[in-house]
């Protein structure tokens, strides 16, 4: 028979549930996020301020720093995403989705620029389509080819995507003869800025799209255990019936395509390209956004949506420096660095593995003084 019983759980003491919230993954980049927040409400109280106003063509739009940073911080936590995969697969980081940005929006723009003189208004979104698919087309061969050079000939992921990093922009620029391509179309500029009528950044519905998406594949499929396992120990999983190679590669594809996301975006916000300039230095921020959200960068587990509140949290204190105007504008860089390098080591696993063993320390010294009071 079985017993009717009740049985309770043995209430969590505060230091305990505050040990629990410590040890969360989420709790450092979500900390960081609400310290740029207090931080921007002492120094700036209309920081946050969201007014309607009318934009450059006449549509009202919501404007204000805090639907600047949530609106530019679109790209990076596009690639935060596909970041999060190849590090957890392959153990490493791709520093070439910069340049592979400067090659989709490169090959977007060569396609528009061609046909839109002699498209029609009823074939414009046909065209768009077209020039999106084959963009994600290339950027996801370009993936494949950073990929099977880590997978096949077992090249360091950094060693391997510098040569990507060192030739694309010139690649990018050879797609269009060198040409400084310019869209006079202002529907080009929907994608990248505001649709008329609706007044929210178009890229943040695109980002939204782009989680969900993410979010079902993982849901649906076993990538997440998949790379996560092959980065733990490659060899074990093969051994389970894991394909590495084929998981790496695949991480790396997906990749791509996130990237060619951000590259139709970044053009689509100009409605031109500047090859040396376009995305620059976005890989050290897609790293960065990484690792903020203390994911180990050796590979194996990953929480996603830590790795998401680090590139905002990565945008955020970006846009938290611009405001200052004491501070020149070529300096940032070296400011978001040095507080960048600080909440990564206060978030990496190393120092939460310190603090464990000092507490496990501490905990079996009790026990032992204890042990030795009640043999007395």
């Amino acid at each position: 028979m079985t017993s009717n019983v009740p049985t309770f759980k043995p209430r969590l003491t505060g230091k305990e549930v505050a040990e629990k919230i410590f040890r969360n993954q989420l709790f450092f980049p979500i900390a960081a996020l609400f310290l740029l927040v207090i931080f921007n409400l002492i120094t700036d109280p209309g920081f946050f301020k969201v007014t309607l106003e009318p934009n450059s063509a006449g549509n009202l739009v919501l404007s204000g720093n805090l639907i600047t940073m949530i609106d530019y911080a679109s790209e990076l936590v596009i690639l935060a995403i596909g970041m999060t995969l190849v590090t957890s697969a392959s153990g490493g980081q791709d520093i070439s989705v910069g340049a592979t940005i400067a090659i989709a929006g490169s090959t977007v723009l060569r396609i528009v620029k061609t046909q839109s003189p002699n498209i029609s208004n009823g074939k414009f979104a046909g065209m768009i389509i077209a020039s999106f698919l084959l963009c994600v087309l290339v950027s996801a061969l370009f993936g494949a080819f950073n990929g099977a050079l880590v997978a096949f000939f077992k090249i360091q992921p950094m060693v391997a995507t510098l040569i990507l990093f060192t030739a694309g922009r010139s690649i990018a620029a050879w797609i269009n003869n060198n040409d400084n391509i310019s869209i006079n179309d202002k529907r080009f500029s929907y994608f990248g800025n505001f649709i008329p009528g609706i007044a929210v950044p178009t890229p943040v519905f695109i980002t939204i799209l782009c989680l969900i998406v993410i979010a079902i594949v993982l849901k649906v499929t076993n990538l997440r255990l998949y790379s996560q396992a092959v980065g733990i120990n490659a060899s074990s999983s093969r051994l389970n019936g894991i394909n590495p190679k084929m998981i790496k590669l695949l991480t790396f594809v997906i990749l791509g395509v996130c990237v060619a996301v951000c590259g139709f975006i970044k053009v689509s916000r100009t409605s031109s390209i500047t090859y040396s300039v376009i995305a620059n230095n976005i890989e050290m921020d897609a790293i960065l956004a990484v690792a903020l959200g203390g994911n180990n960068l050796g590979g194996g587990k990953f929480n996603l949506t830590s790795s998401v509140i680090g590139a905002y949290v990565i945008q955020f204190l970006t846009t938290t420096l611009y405001k200052f105007k004491e501070i020149d504008s070529s300096s940032i860089s070296a400011y978001k660095a040095a507080v960048v390098i600080l909440l990564i080591i206060i978030s990496s696993p190393f120092v939460r593995k310190f603090f464990e063993d000092r507490k496990n320390r501490r905990e079996a010294a009790k026990a032992e003084a204890l042990a030795g009071k009640e043999s007395a």
